[in-house]
């Protein structure tokens, strides 16, 4: 099977959602257009009214509407109309009871994300509307580092890991009220047939859509936007056949992040990514265009990037694989071709096996069958640079009828075994297989 055949049957697998023609307006709840009142309650009445009638269209109007966490049920579509906002609350308090969610790839209770769904099916998030998460240097941010005067997430993050390496049910994993560990915006978590479509996604505490143990989802001209730390743009983890498309991405870390859970919790899970399509997207500021890690330990297998197009000097690479012998993982089958870079700020291609902790444990990671085919490139510091272990050699590495320009260093391959390098220019030099 070809790749062209290979991509169009992971396609063909992805289902979308379909909805009754009813429709519930968030008004006729009692939420309050003009974003003054908290109208939490009055969306969520409409989207529980929309599930138990056997599902149907809740409807935001145009206006500002203030509320708290949500949560989507099955067979409802949340449909924000152009000249709709939904400004989300900035209060911890407001994304209480704690839920089950994942924090940078590891499973506990915590806040609420500020729209959560659990175990539903056939659901979608669509309109030409904005979902705004208010986010900013005095709220919710400021818990990366501590900064302004705020607690640090620190020490809660460093007692959530120890957790997890120590098998701690995840019953037990209870952060949320007095901690601070900031929520994700949009998570769908052990769902199906999810679609998110057409809004502008914006300023939210970390990680923006996180589709966690889904099947079937598909993520379609979202414009996503936040340049917070960790506020990745849309980050599928632990999922299986899925599409991001004719997005836009302007992110404060990486645009697209495929992630398949942390060290010794990912192994417990034990679930990949697989089968992710990542096509006609506009991706802007980022550590990276398109990226696999670093929580990956359950693996990623067949990862389709084509037709991208990336231009900032402040993106710092446009194919970025980050994993270590702590995450350990298989990562393959990762393809990335027909895409165009018209400036970014380090590395082109980059492999990153030093990513973090290092060598430092017990993990051997593996990285094969990486294909680049028609990039075309301009600026950065390093054209293709790979840091692998000797004893993990990178396997498969393949660039093709490729031309990358303007970088200060070609290449640095660091434990690559018998990579092929065909009709590939860098800096105008043509690069064969058996040239570094």
């Amino acid at each position: 099977m070809t790749l062209k055949e290979k991509k169009k049957d992971i396609v063909n697998r992805i289902t979308l959602p379909v909805f009754p023609d009813r429709s519930f307006d968030v008004t006729a709840f009692g939420a309050d257009g003009n974003g003054e009142a908290d109208s939490t309650s009055a969306f969520q009445q409409a989207i529980d009214e929309a599930h138990r009638s056997g599902g149907g269209r809740v409807t935001v109007p145009k206006g500002v509407f203030l509320t708290g966490a949500l949560k989507l049920k099955s067979n409802v579509e949340l449909h924000v109309k152009k000249d709709a906002v939904i400004a989300f609350s900035r209060n911890p308090d407001d994304y209480l009871p704690a839920v089950l969610t994942r924090f940078e790839g590891v499973e506990l209770y915590n806040y609420s994300p500020l729209i959560y769904a659990y175990e539903a099916e056939n659901i979608a998030i669509t309109g030409g509307g904005t979902l705004d998460g208010r986010a900013d240097d005095a709220h919710w941010w400021p818990w990366k580092r501590g900064t302004n005067g705020q607690p640090s997430q620190e020490n809660d993050r460093d007692a959530l890991f120890e957790m997890a390496e120590r098998n701690v049910p995840v019953d037990e994993r209870r952060f949320g009220k007095g901690h601070y560990l900031r929520p994700n915006f949009i998570q769908p978590y052990r769902c199906k047939k999810v679609l998110i479509q057409g809004v502008t996604v914006m300023n939210s505490p970390m990680w923006q859509i996180h589709p966690v143990l889904c099947e079937s989802v598909t993520i379609d001209g979202v414009k996503v936007i936040g340049h917070g730390p960790n506020t990745d743009g849309v980050d599928p983890e632990s999922c299986k056949n899925v599409i991001i498309k004719n997005c836009q991405f302007d992110n404060g870390d990486d645009c697209i992040a495929v992630k398949s859970g942390r060290n010794a919790d990912g192994r417990r899970i034990n679930v990949p990514s697989e089968n992710i399509v990542i096509e006609n997207n506009d991706m802007k500021d980022g550590h990276g265009g398109v990226t696999v890690g670093s929580e990956i330990s359950g693996g990623v297998n067949n990862v389709f990037a084509e037709g991208n197009r990336m231009d900032s000097p402040n993106l710092d690479r446009a194919l970025r694989i980050k994993t270590n012998s702590v995450r350990g993982g298989v990562l393959e089958n990762i393809y990335f071709y027909d895409n165009v870079v018209k400036s970014l700020k380090r590395e082109v291609i980059a492999i990153d096996m030093e990513y973090e902790e290092g060598d430092a444990g017990e993990f051997k990671p593996v990285v094969r069958n990486i294909e680049v085919d028609r990039l075309k490139s301009t600026g950065g510091q390093y054209g293709i640079r790979v840091l692998a272990y000797d004893h993990s050699p990178v396997t498969g590495l393949k660039v093709t009828d490729s031309e990358i320009n303007g970088v200060a260093v070609p290449m640095e391959l660091k434990n690559v075994k018998d990579p092929v390098f065909s009709n590939l220019y860098i800096n105008g030099k043509r690069y064969d297989s058996h040239e570094k």
